[in-house]
């Protein structure tokens, strides 16, 4: 097993939920965290909740870190309107999490790899920075040499999930426009976020 899939498959059991909604997760067979002291699971606190749903929006977009995140809040803070749905759409607007939006990856770790390995370009202009930024209107395609990659091909085929309607994916020229930015509720989780504590938790 490679390290990334350790790595995912540990965020799932510390938090106790199956992240991503993927049939291999251990969460479906084993619904407590590792280690000896896992199944001791103790009622949270208001802290305990509120850092319990932070841990789990990081770590659905492939574990931001903690510094790279908490710009993310900033961000959030000071546009206009909700921030808890202001939050939910920068981190959808992150590069790898249209690529797999998109379903051109299986993974959000598969599309970081995807978009750091150089196989994407936004708006004909290759970017190779997972945390990229992109725009409503932005277009974003697989470049010509990758486009056999098995993985992708893989991917696409996959009725694991479905592309959001913020998202237009065309599978045949492998391109997907950003349409929108989106709100909690349009977002595909396959576990219940709350961004409205993960505010909470950093306005303490």
């Amino acid at each position: 097993m490679s390290k990334r899939h350790n790595s995912k498959y540990k965020i799932d059991r510390r938090l106790g939920v199956n992240l991503w909604g993927r049939p291999k997760s251990p969460i479906n067979s084993r619904e407590y965290g590792p280690g000896q002291h896992g199944q001791r699971r103790k009622k949270p606190s208001d802290f305990g909740t509120q850092l319990m749903a932070k841990q789990k929006l990081k770590g659905y977009y492939g574990n931001i870190g903690e510094k790279k995140f908490k710009k993310y809040y900033a961000e959030a803070v000071r546009r206009r309107g909700d921030t808890g749905e202001n939050l939910i759409g920068l981190l959808e607007q992150r590069l790898d999490a249209v690529i797999y939006r998109a379903k051109f990856v299986p993974t959000v770790f598969a599309a970081r790899q995807f978009v750091n390995h150089g196989h994407v370009r936004v708006n004909g202009k290759k970017v190779n920075i997972a945390s990229y930024m992109v725009k409503e209107g932005d277009v974003v395609s697989v470049r010509d040499k990758s486009r056999e990659i098995p993985m992708l091909l893989e991917a696409i085929a996959s009725a694991e999930r479905d592309v959001p309607d913020y998202i237009e994916a065309d599978h045949n020229k492998l391109t997907a426009t950003f349409v929108r930015m989106p709100k909690l509720e349009d977002v595909p989780y396959p576990v219940q976020m709350e961004p409205n504590l993960v505010i909470e938790f950093y306005s303490r």
